[in-house]
């Protein structure tokens, strides 16, 4: 089955379930899924109903849809992400957003939990994501092309919309929310990075690293959908510096960043 027909039959699935029709996509990471817990009314559809959807098999990812009202606005989140380092092909990790934009979501707002390469930061920062360097070593575009998906080349200039982190920062102070900007970079994991290669990833230009969103942002540019990545740091890496990290250690730190997170992202929402 090609590519285009399995989005559609998810897409069809999931209209089929819910009453609404969501604007804005929700992508939300590590520890964090509790954000979808603030959505009112919600239709719940687990991954594992939707034809053709991967389903998470990390902890700290529910792996659910939730559909329903944030801030007035319908929202559909995601409630745990799909991981490369899971052994899911490229395509299927970015099969979720692929069913957001068929759904008709212009705007998708991506955030995870990530490690800290820039000794400004620190263990609980939120970082707005303006770029970001893909060390993956793999593309979610590499394969078979359909037009309908969007552009076989797409311009990745401006990918996080400038707009959107200049009304995430204007929503930060009122708030009184510090937040940053950075670079995010993804690798594919499932192990933390050494010291050498946090020294590497720094001299690159990267404040964050992860092992998520890149692949999600990137399909969500070519389908010419406005994006705010978020990311949340939860331990930090720095050569010299560093200690063992535990994948319970950062749900843990993530758990701590959650009411700031939690209001941040809303009342953008609120003034999206």
């Amino acid at each position: 089955m090609k590519e285009i027909d399995k989005v559609i039959k998810a897409t069809e699935y999931i209209q089929s379930i819910t009453k609404y029709t969501p604007t804005i996509g929700l992508i939300l990471g590590s520890g964090l899924g509790v954000l979808a817990n603030d959505i009112e009314d919600p239709d719940i559809i687990p991954y594992d109903d939707i034809p053709n959807f991967p389903v998470s098999t990390v902890p700290g990812h529910a792996g659910q849809l939730v559909i329903g009202k944030l801030q007035g606005k319908i929202v559909l989140a995601m409630q745990g992400r799909i991981h490369f380092y899971e052994g899911y092909s490229m395509k299927e990790v970015v099969f979720p957003t692929r069913v957001m934009k068929a759904l008709g979501i212009e705007t998708m707002i991506v955030t995870n939990a990530c490690g800290g390469l820039n000794p400004d930061l620190y263990a609980g920062a939120l970082v707005l994501i303006k770029d970001h360097i893909n060390m993956l070593f793999d593309n979610s575009l590499i394969g078979a092309h359909d037009d309908r998906l969007g552009s076989r080349f797409p311009d990745m200039l401006n990918t996080y919309t400038p707009r959107l982190r200049d009304l995430a920062k204007e929503v930060a102070t009122k708030n009184n929310i510090e937040v940053f900007e950075g670079v995010h970079m993804a690798i594919s994991g499932p192990c933390f990075e050494t010291e050498a290669e946090a020294k590497m990833f720094r001299l690159l230009g990267a404040d964050t690293i992860g092992m998520s969103t890149i692949p999600e942002v990137i399909v969500a540019k070519q389908s010419n959908m406005n994006i705010l990545g978020i990311a949340c740091v939860t331990d930090m890496e720095i050569p010299g510096k560093m200690h063992s990290v535990t994948h319970e250690e950062v749900l843990a730190v993530a758990e701590k960043i959650r009411p700031k997170f939690i209001k941040l992202v809303s009342k953008i929402v609120a003034e999206m």
